[in-house]
């Protein structure tokens, strides 16, 4: 039998939250939906931050007002806070997921916070929250503002993300220019505190390494990864980060590693290209 591995689908979260022309709610919709039908189990359909700092979600709880709700799939919504955990709850979003920093430097940047400050926030969170919580912790490797992150940085939030209960953390390779000896370095230190079965990869491509870091993620024990359909993707709050790994580059690779996503090859092929059309504005 083959192997499983998945891809977190998301697209229409951190992979749109970067486009600076405006895409209409009806183009997220019918994007949500084509990727609900691909056979994702989970897709990251928004987030719930403050419209002024990130103004293409700023319509996320019509999206999720507006998806079809498909069997199987859990729609995710990332918050910042309490107030974001009530606007999802609202919206009906099957899970939620936070967002720590593994550097002081993109914490204060990203969320205005520092990373105790973060995680005493998110504490509350994951406390009221009725759905399964995801973490995610950023600058996994390095950082635009503090250079290098070092390993055991990461592994303390990812440990501190474990125990306030999110059932799986993502790390992201924020900046995408991670080699794959830094990558292993930072999962040996995270694996001492949080088993493989609880880690996904996220890894942006900017520097070409991110199926690199894949591979070597996958040797590490990781069989959950985040892609963004057509490669869409970058953070308002990390200067030099293009976009996100594209998804059917990911399951590519997995299946030449022998691993099945479960992923229909031709639904994703219209989704990616589905991706270009809303980045180019003519979706």
């Amino acid at each position: 039998m083959t192997d499983r591995a998945e891809i977190f689908e998301v697209g229409p979260r951190d992979g749109l939250q970067n486009e600076k022309a405006a895409i209409p709610t009806a183009a997220k919709i019918a994007f949500v939906d084509l990727l609900s039908r691909t056979g994702f189990r989970r897709i990251e359909v928004g987030s719930f931050v403050n419209p002024k700092r990130v103004p293409q979600m700023a319509d996320s709880g019509a999206v999720f007002d507006g998806i079809a709700r498909a069997p199987g799939v859990s729609h995710a919504a990332l918050v910042p806070n309490l107030r974001g955990l009530q606007a999802a709850t609202d919206a009906k979003a099957d899970e939620i997921a936070i967002f720590a920093a593994a550097s002081e430097g993109f914490s204060k940047a990203n969320i205005g916070a520092t990373i105790d400050e973060s995680l005493a926030r998110y504490a509350e969170v994951a406390k009221a929250a009725t759905v399964p919580v995801r973490g995610y912790v950023s600058c996994v490797t390095v950082c635009p503002y503090d250079g290098a992150t070092p390993p055991d940085a990461v592994a303390r939030v990812a440990a501190a993300l474990d125990a306030m209960g999110c059932y799986e953390i993502s790390l992201g390779e924020t900046l995408g220019r991670g080699t794959p000896e830094q990558v292993g370095a930072m999962l040996d230190a995270v694996l001492d505190r949080v088993p493989a079965a609880k880690l996904a990869g996220h890894f942006h491509d900017t520097g070409g390494m991110a199926l690199a870091n894949i591979e070597t993620a996958v040797t590490k024990g990781l069989r959950v990864f985040d892609a963004a359909a057509g490669g869409l993707g970058g953070c308002p709050f990390a200067p030099g980060a293009a976009g996100n790994v594209a998804t059917g580059l990911v399951r590519q690779r997995l299946d030449d590693m022998g691993f099945d996503t479960g992923l229909d090859a031709a639904l994703l092929f219209e989704a990616e290209a589905m991706a270009r059309d809303m980045r180019k504005g003519t979706a």
